[in-house]
């Protein structure tokens, strides 16, 4: 048992780092709760550790915290969302224009297997691969056509948008989103980086513009729902019509009529 915690220790660097993956995935959604003493024993590290990842992740845009309740995955508003999107559309783009040279084989031959393993994903419907190949291509260009610096505030940016995404039910579709990425590398291969940048424009823009009213809220007793494996309350659906409940016991003794009762009147027969 001890070797196994040893080997999950982390830096709170890398704890930081493996929540925005999972935020990546779709696997942590917007407001949800991290509890210090859960990720604590997740990771195998002191409740310090984890705060300072918390902290680190504070200053990213990722969480916020509440005096009472602790750390929370942020709900971005619409005017954050709309300002994520714009930062990514800039420094995206720019960064393509910005290129003075085609991309290099062995660089186009990385965005080549991230693409085919987005394909790969989409065929096995493998959702939470999915989601984090389709976030991590923006990285992973980023690191090809610039390098880490600006790779890691893309993959903030990125995380931040899915975020979004997951609150205000997009529509763009996952295999758009993969065709999109073919295009975009298409255009590098044929050293057209003019070409490159409008596509990846019209890529986040259209993500963008596909983001639909806020979702409807999580239940916050799903969990606890699930194990007692009770129905959420129906608030919108038409009545239906009551049933006797079920008694667990019946009476030992028989009710005593009301002294003024009718006496019952003699069955009619069978016509």
């Amino acid at each position: 048992m001890e070797s196994t915690r040893q080997n999950l220790r982390a830096t709170p660097a890398q704890i930081a780092d493996r929540i925005v993956d999972a935020i990546l995935a779709g696997r942590i959604a917007p407001g949800q709760r991290l509890g210090e003493q859960e990720l604590a024993g997740v990771f195998g590290v002191s409740r310090t550790l984890v705060r300072e990842a918390m902290a680190r992740l504070a200053a990213r845009g990722m969480v916020e915290v509440s005096s009472r309740r602790g750390w929370f995955v942020v709900q971005p508003s619409r005017a954050a969302a709309a300002q994520a999107f714009d930062a990514r559309v800039a420094i995206e783009t720019g960064m393509l224009r910005a290129l003075a040279a085609p991309l290099p084989r062995a660089r186009l031959a990385r965005l080549k297997a991230h693409h085919r393993a987005e394909r790969a994903a989409l065929r096995r419907d493998d959702a939470a691969r999915r989601s984090w190949l389709l976030g991590d291509f923006h990285v992973c260009l980023a690191e090809c056509v610039s390098g880490p610096l600006l790779a890691d505030i893309l993959r903030d940016l990125t995380a931040r948008t899915t975020l979004v995404a997951a609150l205000y039910q997009s529509t763009h579709d996952a295999a758009r989103s993969c065709a999109e990425h073919a295009d975009i590398v298409a255009a590098l291969e044929a050293g057209d980086a003019a070409a490159a940048a409008e596509r990846m424009r019209a890529h986040i823009a259209g993500v963008a513009s596909d983001l639909g009213g806020p979702a409807a809220p999580a239940d916050p007793l799903a969990p606890l729902r699930a194990a007692l494996h009770a129905e959420p309350p129906a608030t919108a659906t038409p009545a239906a019509p009551r049933r006797a409940a079920r008694r667990l016991f019946t009476d030992l003794i028989p009710p005593i009529p009301a002294r003024n009762a009718p006496a019952d009147p003699a069955p009619k027969e069978n016509r």
